[in-house]
């Protein structure tokens, strides 16, 4: 084995590499997913050698990378945002999965010869789109919050019933009247798992005076992946459970809210970078040659016919645009999950498990290359981008607990309709009050007649009863303006005359 110092070393600068390749693919023009898979490639067997074809550990660690990267987008998910897309969203990840799967497996009995429940296991593996992929490239898209809220719902909900769909088959075990039973037990369960434990751990977060800021966001991620193991443990969904109760942290008032998204993101991308530089290590580029041709036949049966058909058919209830059926169609991107479930196949011991991850490993790529960096062109094409998309209003919270106050921290984005607002037009409740402004690194004491401007930073000290209406009423503003209250926003209790 390798000494400690190599080991880590190596760890350090393959993170440091996975870091500055996001910068290189922002200027290639290619999703960094696939540098990653690149580094891997390039420390395996065929470059410089490194042997790693373990396939249960890269399944576990795969899964472990996936519990990060889900609790990520769950922590960074705004519900105000994904809420109207609630149902399409739940119907792209159940309705659309089975479609996808029988569509996929119907083609691949009939193209490749494969038997029936073999070719219905390849079509659960392609059937998921992927959350580490959508979560990085869709949000830089700069589409409808519609359609960004489906998208980002069904890849943070579809993994959990297609993980159910891949066990069931590649376990060769024969199905039962109970099976569907047991499958709806799994994800209710899982989904109640995860809002029991995201509302307790919201509580316990916002009761909880922790000696240090950093310690918040390490407690809000352990809850994530104590919801994952209670799920496994339950027999549920703990995939599911990880990303509800990331869902409901993420929307809490938790303390050093923006503080614990940050880490989050930072996580995230962690996670990212180790899954598919192990993915990238575990690949065998000789073997992939032959897994080519069956990987074009599947992605062709996937983009051209499964996916189109399978978001008609969840969409169909929720009369959704057709030229938002027709963007969705595109967007279901592929990443690393359909590999890590095609590596549970293979652990489960399914027959041409091994072709399988092979064949799911070429897809990958080719997917990525097709539909990551022509996403914006469809998008606009299709009349569903947002030009000139103003940034999130920015609101951080650290509790002065001895006080019992809250102090915020409110960046002003650009594109903002607070720019030019006067602080006595803000119309805080009693009890707030905007303590300091920072403008161009300088900061100072405002007034009444301080006017906002884009990129400011404010620091408004507020009542814990207070705070919830003061945080409503700087949004209200910043998305209507000074004259909010005349479009309909409910104005704050106690406002100041």
């Amino acid at each position: 084995m390798a000494s400690l110092e190599v080991v880590l070393g190596v760890v350090a600068a393959v993170v440091l590499l996975g870091v500055l390749a996001v910068r290189a693919s922002v200027r290639l023009g290619l999703p960094s997913l696939l540098i990653y898979l690149a580094i891997g490639i390039l420390l395996g067997e065929s470059v410089l050698g490194v042997q790693f074809n373990d396939a249960p550990l890269t399944e576990s660690l795969g899964l472990g990378a996936l519990v990060l990267i889900l609790a990520e987008g769950g922590l960074t998910t705004r519900w105000a945002a994904v809420r109207p897309s609630l149902g399409v969203g739940i119907a792209l990840s159940t309705v659309s999965v089975v479609v996808s799967i029988a569509v996929v497996g119907v083609a691949l009995h009939l193209l490749l010869g494969l038997d029936w429940r073999t070719a219905f296991l390849w079509g659960a593996v392609l059937s998921s789109t992927d959350a580490a992929a959508v979560f990085s490239v869709l949000r830089g898209v700069g589409v409808r919050p519609r359609l960004a809220g489906v998208l980002e719902l069904e890849s943070g909900m579809n993994d959990a019933p297609v993980v159910l769909a891949v066990i069931l088959l590649a376990s060769g075990e024969a199905f039962s009247w109970i099976t569907p039973f047991l499958v709806v037990y799994e994800l209710a369960a899982g989904a109640l798992i995860g809002a029991v434990l995201g509302l307790g751990g919201a509580w316990a977060l916002r009761r909880a005076a922790l000696p240090a800021t950093g310690l918040y966001p390490l407690a809000a991620i352990a809850v994530c992946v104590l919801a994952y193991s209670a799920g496994q443990l339950a027999h549920a969904s703990g995939l599911l459970a990880t990303y509800v109760a990331a869902l409901v942290l993420g929307n809490a008032d938790l303390p050093h809210r923006g503080g614990v998204r940050s880490f989050a993101e930072g996580l995230g991308s962690l996670a990212q970078i180790g899954l598919f530089v192990l993915l990238g290590l575990y690949a065998s580029p000789p073997r992939l040659l032959d897994a080519v041709v069956p990987a074009i036949v599947a992605g062709l049966v996937l983009i051209l016919a499964a996916r189109p058909i399978s978001v008609v058919a969840a969409a169909l209830p929720f009369r959704v645009p057709w030229r938002e059926q027709a963007f969705l169609s595109w967007a279901g991107l592929r990443g690393a999950v359909p590999i890590v479930l095609g590596l549970i196949a293979l652990v489960e011991g399914a027959p041409s498990a091994q072709a399988l991850v092979d064949v799911v490993f070429v897809l990958v790529v080719v997917l990525t290359l097709v539909q990551g960096p022509t996403l914006p062109w469809v998008a606009r094409r299709l009349g569903v981008a947002r030009s000139a998309e103003p940034r999130e209003l920015s609101v951080d919270a650290a509790p002065l607990d001895e006080l019992s106050a809250d102090l915020l921290q409110v960046r002003v984005p650009v594109g903002s309709q607070l720019r030019g607002v006067y602080l006595s037009e803000l119309r805080l409740p009693r009890g707030a009050t905007v303590s300091l402004v920072v403008r161009d690194e300088e900061a100072f004491t405002p007034t009444r007649e301080t006017r906002l401007r884009e990129r400011d930073q404010l620091l408004v000290v507020t009542t814990a009863l207070a705070r919830q209406a003061t945080e409503e009423r700087i949004r209200a503003v910043d998305q209507r303006g000074r004259l909010a209250r005349w479009h309909g926003d409910r104005e704050p209790k106690g406002r100041r005359g």
